[in-house]
């Protein structure tokens, strides 16, 4: 029986959610299966469905954090006025989001709530694969449903944290500025836009390359309509803020945070230097313990991808790049850490289904990419899900000591790969080879060799066509 596009599309959702499932138990601590700031985003959410605010005093108070986390919890808040309100520093739509599984199931419907987004984000990286940039059903089926069963895409499919729900709302995005804009697209669009900061204020960069991308690309057929949706945007960013200064205390949540009481602004750091934070671009990338490729090696093909993507003048590639640089670059300058107590990669996950679409065209033009991305995927998943298990029978945790994992190949690559908390000659010559590796990787597509030839500009418009059905 051959397989509709659709139902391809589907047994990557259905893969997607069956394997964040393996990690639904797993505990983020000794003693919590929910930590950090998860319990945040829970109470806030209780608190939106039983008492329709964002006021978290009375959660903390009667503990009722003590089901997922029988440990003391680092509150995060201060006493806003003399009422002694309490706000989450942490952005309302997850816990908007989460309020219903929250008032149905507690965390576990909460997770599952998570898991259907992760599931949907997947669905979505297939379609956008397939329709914008004309990726082979059966590869972008494949390398997708691989990927988003890997970490750290998997990771945060039961985490809960606003990376998955970002990650949806950027592949819809993307989706949006590559097809031929109308008003109703423009307005969903704007939805986009507008809910990527109300997620996490770290995401107005990537939502701000969307709309810069949209005007330059659109500008000449749909003027009036750009104008527009500008002006609905400058008027959603007021009310952002607005909200933001009665709410909160400040323009970002951080002012009501006990972390930064001398300023909201002390996030990014109180002297950062930005300077030393270059070395995060490999890092992210190579670090041993929170890199991607050392718990998912298909990443490697990432440098790659983005190389062939200029070299093969794929159609839209520039929206990929932009996407994936900007948000490669908060995590590179603005975040105030690379390591962190979560999951390596939460930085980077926003921006991933954009990478996922690179390696996926990459692994479709190149059959030595192709076996390397599956095989190294299978390796990722295994990894994940062996870690799942030590971190259901009291081996393990996903937060404090996932780096001491038994699995064998993580081991291995851990050795070979530069340790960035411990910055010094060996980490640096580790860094410095695994650049020069990665530069060796690109040199191929400088050959003079046939490629594969672009699309003409008739079947452009056939394609576009065909995704606007």
């Amino acid at each position: 029986m051959r397989l509709t596009t659709r139902m391809k599309i589907f047994l990557v959702a259905i893969s997607t959610f069956l394997f964040a499932m393996v990690a639904i138990n797993a505990r983020a601590t000794y003693g919590a299966k929910i930590s950090v700031d998860e319990p945040q985003y829970l109470l806030s959410a209780l608190s939106l469905i039983e008492d329709g605010d964002l006021d978290i005093s009375d959660e903390l108070e009667e503990r009722r954090y003590w089901t997922y986390h029988p440990l003391k919890l680092n509150q995060q808040t201060i006493d806003l006025n003399e009422d002694g309100q309490r706000i989450s520093p942490h952005d309302p739509l997850l816990p908007l989001l989460l309020a219903i599984p929250m008032g149905i199931g507690g965390w576990v419907a909460a997770k599952v709530a998570l898991a259907i987004i992760a599931s949907l984000t997947a669905a979505a990286t297939v379609w956008v694969a397939i329709r914008r940039f004309q990726v082979s059903e059966n590869i972008a089926a494949i390398i997708v449903g691989l990927c988003f069963a890997s970490p750290p895409m998997t990771a945060y499919s039961t985490q809960i944290y606003p990376e998955m729900p970002a990650a949806f709302f950027l592949v819809l995005g993307i989706g949006l500025v590559t097809s031929n804009l109308d008003r109703t697209k423009l307005l969903l669009l704007s939805i986009v836009v507008t809910a990527l900061p109300w997620l996490s204020v770290k995401y107005v960069p990537v939502a701000a390359m969307l709309v810069l991308y949209s005007g330059v690309k659109h500008w000449k057929r749909e003027k009036k309509d750009l104008l527009l949706f500008g002006a609905v945007l400058v008027i959603s960013g007021l009310v952002y803020l607005l909200v933001h200064k009665r709410i909160y205390g400040g323009w970002t949540v951080y002012a009501s945070g006990d972390h930064f009481v001398n300023g909201e602004f002390e996030v990014v750091g109180r002297n950062p230097n930005f300077f030393a934070r270059t070395r995060r671009l490999s890092g992210l990338l190579f670090d041993s313990g929170f890199g991607l490729v050392a718990w998912a090696p298909f990443y490697f093909a990432l440098i790659p991808s983005f190389v062939a993507l200029v070299k093969w003048r794929v159609k839209n590639w520039p929206v990929l790049w932009l996407t994936t640089a900007t948000g490669w670059s908060v995590a590179t300058w603005v975040a105030l850490t690379m390591h962190g107590w979560w999951w390596p990669g939460r930085q980077l996950v926003v921006v991933l289904p954009a990478a996922i679409i690179a390696i996926t065209l990459l692994a479709e033009k190149q059959k030595i990419w192709r076996w390397f991305i599956c095989t190294s995927a299978l390796s990722a998943i295994a990894g994940w899900m062996w870690l799942a298990i030590e971190s259901q029978t009291g081996n393990r945790t996903l937060v404090v000591d996932f780096e001491e994992t038994a699995y064998p190949i993580y081991r291995l690559i851990r050795a070979i790969f530069p340790n960035f908390r411990d910055f010094g000659t060996k980490s640096t010559l580790l860094n410095t080879l695994w650049i020069a590796v990665s530069l060796l990787a690109i040199l191929p597509f400088f050959r003079n060799q046939k490629l594969k030839r672009p699309l003409s500009p008739q079947v452009e418009e056939e394609t576009d066509s065909l995704s606007e059905s």
